[in-house]
């Protein structure tokens, strides 16, 4: 193993991609300790140690922890993944920004270009409505040090011109780097928050926090953690392989084709992007509850109260639509990567098809009906890996139901209002953190295989033909 992570360094052009992707890196944690001006860290830090287990936390995660600083970088790229979520569902319900997406690189660039801008006022939109919450007296002022009238302005300057380095930072990884630049952004912010959760937790032990069921919780914990790591790689390493046989064909005077190969469909073809695209959706009405509403936030009005109430983190409301957005969202991302048409015609130009199926369109939809149902079980394992833990971390508040309510009542407590751990080790964090080192993995074995190196996998090696030396 050591000997195949040194054969990255032997190659002059991946050596560079990783050090300079290790670089950004550096640069995207170095903003983490650049708090933004004016601000009380220590109350601020308090308020949300405080709301860890809450929705609060999650946005939290996805900032790399520095939403309970108010760094520059508070923001983080949630701006950014939602300007791009904007700009795909237009794709598929605005024709005119369809067809500049077919136009290839110069409508791509178009689109990237304009998902920047939506990406800063989005930000405008965030920061604004972070900096009115922290100055308003129901959020506590004495977190601002200034002056009102000053922090505003300098606070949505400062997040605002974070974000839009983030969005820089990101894109450079991709380009020049090793590739997927935001998922490893939230990477970072998730692995370095690690210590701080094992901290959590062995103060949680050291304390007793659970009673007599104290040990056994950890080892349900820990088990559990061990059981969803290995589930989430046995599920994206899952593939639907389709089989396809190219008919022969003579070109010239040789005889073309005859070989049977498989279409690949893997189970869950979006990876973790439907379950960020998500909780991204869902995390806005966070951050505006606390904007002031004629003097009262928003989440403290008759009208917007009860619906701030019902759609807050842990409440089944909340869990109804998160799971809805995750099916909504694996089905959209796999609309938009995989097409069937242009499989089942490329297929047919170069005589392949599928045994017992005939080309064209009966191959489109059988094509079709196979994501449909792959995606749906992919859908599902989302959801088991994000909600799962959830009922142990947080708990899910089926107490709070209309009738059925008083039944839940008589549960035990950590049923449902959970066991009260970090967010660090909820199925969200960990399907980030191994979805995206496995594809970081693959991107960099892929880079090796291609300059007849070994990977990292035993199924991988040089081509055969090559010798080494």
């Amino acid at each position: 193993m050591f000997d195949k992570i040194a054969n990255i360094f032997r190659i002059p052009d991946l050596r560079k991609r990783v050090l300079f992707t290790l670089g950004l890196l550096a640069v995207y944690r170095l903003g983490a300790h650049i708090p933004t001006p004016g601000i009380n860290a220590d109350l601020l830090a308090q308020f949300f140690n405080q709301n860890s287990g809450s929705a609060l936390g999650l946005v939290d995660l996805f900032s790399g922890g520095n939403l309970r600083k108010l760094t520059v970088f508070a923001l983080g790229i949630m701006p950014y993944i939602t300007a791009s979520i904007i700009f795909q569902l237009l794709t598929v319900i605005y024709e005119p920004l369809a067809k500049l997406q077919k136009e290839g690189e110069l409508g791509r660039r178009k689109i990237t270009q304009w998902t920047r801008y939506v990406t800063v006022l989005l930000a405008i939109v965030q920061s604004s409505a972070i900096a009115v919450s922290l100055t308003s007296t129901q959020t506590g002022s004495p977190m601002v040090t200034i002056s009102h009238l000053l922090f505003v302005p300098l606070c949505v300057l400062t997040l605002t011109t974070g974000t839009a380095f983030i969005m820089w930072l990101g894109e450079q990884i991709t380009e020049r780097g090793i590739g997927n630049g935001m998922s490893l952004l939230i990477f970072t912010g998730i692995v370095v928050g690690l210590p701080r959760g094992i901290e959590d937790l062995y103060v949680k032990v050291r304390d007793n926090a659970w009673g007599a069921l104290t040990p056994l919780a950890v080892i349900i914990l820990v088990v559990g953690m061990i059981a969803v790591v290995a589930f989430i790689v046995f599920v994206e390493k899952s593939e639907r392989r389709i089989p396809v046989q190219y008919a022969k064909r003579i070109v010239g005077r040789k005889m073309m084709g005859g070989q049977s190969t498989h279409l690949p469909l893997k189970v869950n073809s979006g990876g973790v992007m439907p379950v960020i695209f998500a909780s991204s959706i869902l995390s806005v009405p966070l951050l505006f509850g606390g904007v002031n509403w004629f003097g009262t936030p928003l989440r403290e009005t008759s009208f917007f109260g009860p619906i701030f109430k019902n759609i807050a983190p842990s409440e089944p409301m909340y869990e109804l639509i998160f799971i809805v957005a995750i099916i909504f969202f694996a089905y959209f991302y796999i609309s938009i990567v995989f097409r069937p048409d242009d499989i089942a015609d490329n297929m047919r130009k170069y005589g392949g098809f599928i045994p017992g199926i005939r080309p064209g369109n009966r191959t489109r939809d059988f094509i079709n009906d196979v994501l449909t149902r792959i995606t749906l079980v992919g859908a599902i394992y989302l959801i088991i890996i994000s909600l799962v833990p959830t009922l142990l971390i947080s708990g899910i508040h089926f107490n709070h139901l209309w009738l059925i309510g008083p039944v839940f009542d008589r549960l035990p407590t950590w049923m449902t209002n959970g066991l009260g751990v970090n967010f660090y080790f909820g199925g969200t964090s960990l399907l980030i953190v191994v979805g995206v080192a496995m594809d970081t993995v693959q991107q960099i074995e892929s880079q090796l295989i291609m300059r007849h190196y070994d990977g990292f996998t035993p199924k991988s090696g040089r081509i055969r033909g090559r010798k080494s030396w």
